[in-house]
Formats: C-alpha cells, structure tokens, sequence
C-alpha cells in the first residue's frame, strides 16, 4: 500500500522522461515549486517576481534559460498538485546538504524581494520551509540580510 502511495506521489513530481527522476532532479523541482509557492503567496503575481524566479531557477541549479522555463513549468505543475510543502521539503532534507539548503533559503528571499518588497505572507512560507527543512534560525535570518544587502 505504501509504495502504491509513494509511486503516485513521485509521479506529481517526476519530469516526463518516461524514467525515475535522479536525486538531482528531484531537488530542483522542489526548490523550484518552492519558490513557485513564495510568489503565489500574496495572491499578486507581478512581472518582476516572474522574471527573478526565472533567474533564481537559472541561478539556483546553474540552467540556461530554456532549462529553467521547462523545469518552472514542471515546478508550476507539481506546485498546483501539492497539498503541503512536505513533498517538496522531504526530498529537500533527503539530498542536500545544510549548506545547499542555506542556498535555497537564500533563493527563496531573493524571489519574495523581487518586486521590491517583502509581504508577510511570503515571509511566513520561507520560515515554513526553512523550518522543514531544518535550518536554524541564525541562517535562516543571515540568509535573509545577505538577500536583503545584495549579495
């Protein structure tokens, strides 16, 4: 029964290559849907914030841009199928380093101050899942001012 569950499950999240997604995969198109799920956060999609999760996929998983477009459709899909963030968050802690998570925090910061500001909303979806995948509060907030400062 489980594995039936976990099969339709991995499903939502596989690319459509006909082959079981490599670990790799499977953590960009969670950190993708992730940030998917920090613009959808304020109910306000603006054309800045797309444009900077176009660049923070990019950025994030070293894609080009055609790359990046396909996985953020896929992210989009398996983003609009999710009934919670664990899906996301557990192949997160199942494959990344802290460090590596640190980096997703920081990516999910820079697409919340894409158009400039910050909505609490946002806020409370990165600390969600920065939370889940146990990150401490200390990197949790330094990731946020190295975003807010620039780097």
């Amino acid at each position: 029964m489980w594995d039936k569950l976990k099969t339709m499950v991995g499903g939502l999240l596989a690319p459509d290559t006909g082959r079981a997604p490599n670990p790799e995969q499977l953590v960009e198109l969670a950190g993708a849907a992730l940030m998917v799920e920090v613009i959808a956060a304020d109910y306000q999609q603006q054309p800045a914030e797309r444009q900077a999760l176009l660049a923070a996929v990019e950025r994030q998983f070293g894609l080009d841009a055609t790359q990046a477009q396909q996985l953020l459709e896929r992210a989009q899909l398996a983003h609009g199928r999710a009934t919670d963030y664990f899906r996301f968050t557990s192949d997160i802690n199942d494959h990344c380093t802290p460090e590596q998570k640190v980096l997703l925090i920081e990516g999910l910061w820079r697409v919340a101050y894409a158009d400039g500001e910050l909505h609490p909303y946002e806020e409370h979806v990165i600390r969600r899942v920065a939370d889940l995948i146990h990150l401490t509060h200390f990197d949790f907030i330094a990731a946020k001012h190295r975003v807010e400062a620039g780097a």
